[in-house]
This record gives C-alpha cells, structure tokens and sequence, in this order.
C-alpha cells in the first residue's frame, strides 16, 4: 500500500525529479519544463507555494509516468 500524497515545494519536486533523470529544457514564465532522454516532458509549476496535492499528482502518475511508491522511495 502506497503512503500518502503530501503537497511539496516546487524546488523539492525538482530535486526528485532530476534523481529520475530529467533535465530542465526551458521555462515560460513561472511553468518550468523538465524533459527526459527517453521523450517524457513534465510541466512544474514554480510557484512561492508548496504545489497542490492535486496538480503533484498529475505530474507523478501523468506526466512522469511514476507509480507514488516509486515517487515516495526517492
């Protein structure tokens, strides 16, 4: 059984995702776009505020195509 979602930084999220292999590709205003070498993009939002559970969740299981155990293990 996978743990809880909990909201995080945006700066958090990068860190996580960058371990995954991602790279930062270019940013339009405060959407920072993250791109992987096998094609995968993932839009994060760069806000003064934790991200919503909501919109995280969309980008683990959407957009970087990662079960939350697997978000939560890193």
């Amino acid at each position: 059984m996978s743990k809880s979602l909990s909201s995080i930084t945006a700066r958090k999220a990068l860190r996580k995702l960058k371990k995954l292999g991602f790279i930062e590709h270019h940013q339009r205003g405060s959407h920072l776009v993250l791109k992987h070498s096998d094609g995968r993009m993932v839009v994060l939002p760069v806000h003064s505020k934790d991200i919503p559970k909501g919109t995280l969740y969309n980008i683990i299981v959407n957009q970087a195509q990662l079960t939350l155990d697997e978000w939560n293990n890193l």
